[in-house]
């Protein structure tokens, strides 16, 4: 869930620095709960939005030692209500940490889903639900990584090299000769 929170608008590799120290240090929810929040900036300082990122952290290892027995929830409306969880972290956190089915929208999934023509929602959870219908529960989450490894490595939002795209026949922008 750490992980999760971290991980908004900063890279993998960022998130994979800061979380192996942070990691050794802290990691259970009771660990975070008694952090203050200056305590825990300072840990994460060199992720953007850090101050909202530390505020989250503590805040839901608080309300999960408090309301969940130390427990990290496993249901999308317990994670939500966490501060800092939302529809995608929730997702991230069933799909990923209890091997769940979800399809949780970031920025690549949603570039993609568009691309390729499985979506024309504008609004993430409608989008996801839209993904839903066309892949089946046990593949959810695959489809999830494979997306936004996809969107990473080949269909750069401003540069995507189509040339290199096995999706090509697929696509909207490569078909629309953009």
């Amino acid at each position: 869930m750490v992980a999760a929170i971290l991980s908004a608008q900063c890279t993998d590799k960022q998130v994979n620095k800061i979380t192996a120290d942070l990691f050794k240090k802290y990691n259970q929810p009771q660990d975070f709960a008694q952090l203050t929040q200056d305590e825990l900036e300072k840990e994460i300082k060199s992720c953007g939005l850090y101050r909202n990122k530390s505020r989250f952290i503590i805040g839901s290892a608080r309300e999960i030692m408090k309301q969940h027995g130390g427990h990290v929830p496993m249901t999308r409306s317990e994670l939500e209500a966490l501060p800092g969880v939302g529809r995608k972290t929730a997702g991230v956190i069933i799909g990923v940490a209890y091997g769940g089915s979800a399809l949780p929208v970031d920025t690549h999934v949603f570039r993609l889903a568009h691309r390729l023509g499985l979506s024309t929602e504008r609004e993430p959870a409608k989008v996801e639900k839209d993904l839903i219908a066309c892949v089946p529960p046990d593949e959810r989450m695959p489809f999830h990584h494979r997306l936004i490894f996809h969107g990473r490595e080949i269909c750069l939002a401003r540069k995507p090299a189509c040339h290199r795209c096995c999706l090509k026949d697929y696509c909207s922008l490569y078909q629309s000769g953009k």
